[in-house]
């Protein structure tokens, strides 16, 4: 790939100029890669999510009850922008880059471990929720002060 195009994934796929704190690796299995020798696209949903729970569990400090989780999935969006392939070493960088009352906003992205170039990008809206009138609700603030602390900036947006 060249440079130049190599520099414009990278502008696309930077839609935060935060660092990530968070990233994981991810194992390309047999059955997700298709016919044409591509990861299947209907699989870098599956690697978000992946980022997603271990991301929580780290902000959580290392212990979610899945059971109880107050957020929920309300919107998400993918940007497919080079091939993987089975051979490579992925990773899933994962960060939350604003909050609002009752939703709060992720940024992730799929890149070769060792070329750092960027596969995918997924913007993705977690919108609070109240597990017991199956209704949406403001964000806790133990969501709210552990993203901040996580992100090591103030995240949510002023009015």
């Amino acid at each position: 790939m060249s440079e130049a195009k190599e520099k414009k994934q990278d502008v696309k796929a930077g839609e935060s100029n935060c660092p990530f704190h968070h990233s994981m690796p991810i194992q390309i299995r047999f059955n997700d890669v298709d016919t044409l020798g591509h990861v299947n696209n209907s699989i870098y949903f599956s690697f978000f999510d992946l980022g997603k729970a271990n991301y929580f569990t780290a902000v959580k400090g290392g212990s979610v009850d899945w059971d109880k989780v107050d957020i929920v999935v309300a919107n998400i969006n993918c940007d497919f922008l080079a091939p993987m392939f089975f051979y490579e070493e992925i990773e899933v960088e994962t960060q939350v880059v604003e909050i609002h009352t009752s939703s709060f906003k992720m940024f992730q992205r799929l890149i070769n471990k060792h070329t750092g170039s960027v596969k995918c990008c997924c913007s993705t809206i977690m919108v609070g929720f109240d597990v017991k009138n199956q209704t949406s609700a403001p964000l806790s603030e133990d969501w709210i002060e552990g993203l901040n602390k996580f992100e090591e900036r103030e995240l949510r947006v002023k009015k």
